[in-house]
């Protein structure tokens, strides 16, 4: 099993920490029901609403879609035209910028997706950063069999499930236009060129 706290040194410090010994692929699976049940213990420092809780300290410009239920935590800064959207999670001082799309995410802090990204069912760590127009996708929809298989490590890793999209170590870096396919595990500091294709499935 690839352990959260192995990639991403807050997670067990962080209102995640019961979700600790779960697989990342359970975790984004469940985003939903998970981020519900963080916002029944939501702090009055969020503003809530529509299953949407944001920090007072928070940025949303006129023009951002958050679709509940999301938690965007303190100093996050989401930009005009951005989605999230699919059960997701922000820790503090993270961007989401003009054109980028989170789905079914959880973001640890100083992590930023700049513009024009789309990141699907991952946990990222801290102070990751997606250049623009890189993308970590999460279906597979070439293959007739899509459930997520990674060869992470000399290991095959089925994850069961149909949709997955990476799991991101702390400081790790995808340049402007790297592709992610479905189902990638990125050790901490890792860093994937511009222009970059990255495919963790077995052959």
């Amino acid at each position: 099993m690839q352990r959260l706290t192995e990639h991403i040194a807050a997670f067990s410090n962080s209102p995640l920490a019961a979700l600790t010994e779960k697989t990342p692929w359970a975790l984004t699976t469940n985003s939903v029901s998970a981020v519900r049940r963080l916002l029944n213990g939501i702090s009055e420092e969020f503003c809530v609403s529509d299953d949407v809780a944001i920090h007072r300290t928070t940025t949303v410009e006129a023009g951002a879609l958050v679709k509940g239920p999301a938690i965007i935590g303190p100093r996050c800064f989401i930009a005009a035209g951005s989605l999230i959207r699919g059960g997701c999670w922000l820790e503090e001082n993270c961007i989401i910028g003009p054109g980028s799309e989170l789905k079914s995410s959880f973001l640890f802090a100083g992590s930023k997706l700049a513009h024009f990204n789309f990141v699907g069912d991952s946990v990222v760590g801290a102070r990751v950063n997606l250049e623009a127009g890189s993308i970590v996708a999460n279906f597979r929809n070439e293959l007739a069999d899509p459930r997520i298989r990674i060869l992470h490590a000399g290991e095959i890793v089925d994850t069961g499930v149909d949709k997955f999209g990476a799991l991101i170590g702390d400081d790790c870096k995808l340049g402007a236009n790297a592709v992610v396919a479905p189902g990638a595990i990125f050790e901490r500091g890792t860093i994937i060129a511009r222009l970059t294709s990255v495919d963790q499935r077995p052959s």
